[in-house]
């Protein structure tokens, strides 16, 4: 474990994902398979530091194919069963805000898969820091059997309501599945 170094190589994803493994075996599948698909495009991965449901599975699977890992884990769950502790390097950091930050800085672009609250939140708050110009980091929704059809349809609501505009309804992006979301922010970060 380190509390941050910047010694990193390469292309870095940031995945965004739940730390519980769902109830279809293809949210877990699906998980693997981003993991996979990363390390055989050539890119590390970022993520939130757990061992635990998707978030564990993805960087496992990443892992297994030579890519490297780095967590970013608060301090307040460093010391639970939660914390991975196999990974290329697990940074410890003092909170949530922290640790979204770390990650942001650490990553070249973004997945995310199905996950509950922390998993909006880390997806708002991106897609709102792309839309701010904060960041221009490709930014992809992995669809999983339609979990986000809901929340697509709430964004597509927010432009029709004049909320949301439709250049920045655009910012995320959705794919099928691993492979080709892989192949989107391998073709936006070259």
């Amino acid at each position: 474990m380190s509390s941050g170094g910047e010694e990193r190589s390469g292309r870095y994803a940031a995945v965004y994902c739940g730390s519980a493994p769902g109830n279809h075996p293809a949210f877990l599948n699906e998980a693997k398979q981003v993991g996979v698909e990363l390390a055989r495009a050539g890119f590390g991965m970022v993520y939130g530091g757990a061992s635990v449901g998707l978030m564990g599975a993805v960087a496992n699977a990443a892992m297994a194919g030579g890519a490297e890992v780095i967590g970013v884990l608060p301090k307040i769950l460093s010391d639970s069963e939660v914390a991975h502790n196999g990974l290329t390097r697990l940074e410890i950091v003092r909170g949530m805000h922290e640790r979204k930050a770390r990650m942001v800085h650490l990553a070249d672009a973004f997945l995310i898969l199905p996950g509950g609250y922390g998993t909006l939140d880390e997806l708002m708050e991106i897609v709102t820091w792309a839309q701010l110009k904060i960041h221009a980091k490709p930014l992809v929704l992995i669809n999983t059997l339609g979990y986000f059809d809901g929340l697509l349809s709430f964004l597509d609501t927010a432009v029709s309501s004049g909320f949301l505009r439709d250049h920045n309804r655009a910012l995320l992006t959705v794919a099928r599945d691993a492979a080709e979301a892989v192949r989107r922010i391998q073709a936006q970060s070259e």
